[in-house]
């Protein structure tokens, strides 16, 4: 029984020998695999990393450490570290940056993009701009309207929300896609586009015809629309798109301004504004337009005017009529607006001039423009608060 028991135990010494032998082997072999690996890491490894993540050298290196020479773990990696910081930099106001504009050749298609950075010396920074292409290009494909579609497309083998959050990252400044719209042609229609030299206004503008033949026609026509909407910002297409509860409420400011005005004008002995009795289209019924008309005409027969002349002189001053009294409609709607390139004339009677020209009838369909950093609220940073703050 003894003697079984010290056999047993001389092979169990026996089996641990060899066991430890065999592990001094597998470390030996690890420490070989390891070596290999941080020669690698050294020279190619980083360089690749740095290639995909733009990380400082030491960082590519010590993630590829952390990551055993894995280089798409070591990008995860590099990635979460610089999440961290994205997300300290998401809390920061995003109102510069850029606008672009994407128009096909046929003037079938076209995209407007606004993209924020926090500051004007970043938004002219190559890797930013590279991402407004990106979007820009990525946008027009798709055909996008809204930015949350935009996060989950596919972009460089990642959703496009994590290519965005890499490049916040990378770039040190919060970003932000705050829009996108895309117009597509339907038959008989063509698009038209313009980008100020600033990249800080960009329109889009959508018209139809009824003959399709003369849409290139129309082309310098939409190009100068979209120029007269980055210029002159109107609200909606025609008086036919405003509320009339809104008219009223603004009649009486309307009304308000030109009477202060009128005291100053007065104290400085010029020519006094007209107070109007309506301020938009919608107010000017057929009935009221009869009625001014019938007034017209009894003043005519009383100056004694010949009365081959009338209806000449009439439209004149039923023309002048409607002029002072659509000033809600000048300010608001596009059609109503002087023209940019002929102040004379309105954007509805230019419009109108070239639909005799061509023997068709025009109609702008809708328009879409971006100003940037229209309605964020810029943060005013007080200097010496912020000092403070620091020596606190």
């Amino acid at each position: 029984m003894r003697d079984s028991t010290k056999e047993a135990i001389d092979n169990a010494k026996k089996a641990a020998s060899m066991l430890g032998e065999q592990l001094k082997e597998e470390a030996k072999d690890l420490a070989k695999e390891v070596g290999a690996k941080t020669q690698e890491i050294s020279a190619k490894l980083v360089k690749q990393l740095r290639d995909k993540t733009d990380a400082g050298i030491m960082e590519c290196k010590n993630a590829l450490k952390e990551c055993a020479g894995n280089i798409e773990e070591a990008i995860e990696y590099l990635r979460k570290k610089g999440l961290s910081k994205a997300a300290k930099k998401a809390d920061r106001i995003a109102a510069e940056g850029v606008i672009a504009l994407q128009l096909s050749k046929d003037n079938e298609k076209a995209t407007l993009v606004e993209v924020n950075s926090e500051t004007d010396f970043v938004a002219k920074n190559e890797a930013f701009q590279e991402l407004v292409e990106n979007i820009l290009e990525l946008s027009f494909k798709r055909v996008l309207n809204d930015t949350d579609s935009l996060m989950q497309l596919t972009i460089q083998n990642q959703t496009f929300e994590e290519y965005l959050k890499q490049k916040i990252a990378i770039i040190g400044e919060n970003i932000v896609v705050r829009r996108a719209n895309t117009i597509v042609c339907k038959p008989n229609q063509i698009v038209g586009g313009y980008l100020h030299h600033n990249k800080k206004i960009g329109s889009i503008v959508l018209i139809e015809c009824d003959d399709s033949k003369n849409l290139e026609k129309l082309k310098d026509l939409v190009k100068s629309l979209s120029m007269q909407v980055a210029s002159m910002k109107p609200k909606v297409v025609s008086y036919k798109d405003i509320n009339i509860d809104f008219v009223t409420k603004e009649k009486v400011a309307i009304i308000a301004e030109l009477d202060k005005e009128n005291e100053e004008l007065k104290r400085l002995g010029k020519p006094l504004n007209r107070i109007p009795e309506y301020v938009s289209q919608l107010e000017l019924s057929e009935s009221v337009i009869e009625k001014k008309k019938d007034e017209l005409l009894g003043q005519l027969k009383k100056d004694g005017k010949p009365e081959a002349v009338w209806d000449k002189i009439l439209s004149g001053q039923i023309d002048r009529f409607i002029m002072d009294n659509t000033i809600l409609d000048q300010r608001l709607t596009l059609l109503a607006q002087p023209y940019a390139f002929d102040d004379k004339k309105t954007v509805e009677q230019i419009i109108s001039q070239k639909s005799k020209e061509i023997g068709d009838s025009i109609r702008v369909v809708k328009f879409i423009s971006f100003e940037l950093g229209e309605g964020i609220e810029k943060k005013v940073d007080n200097f010496a608060a912020e000092v403070a703050a620091q020596m606190k």
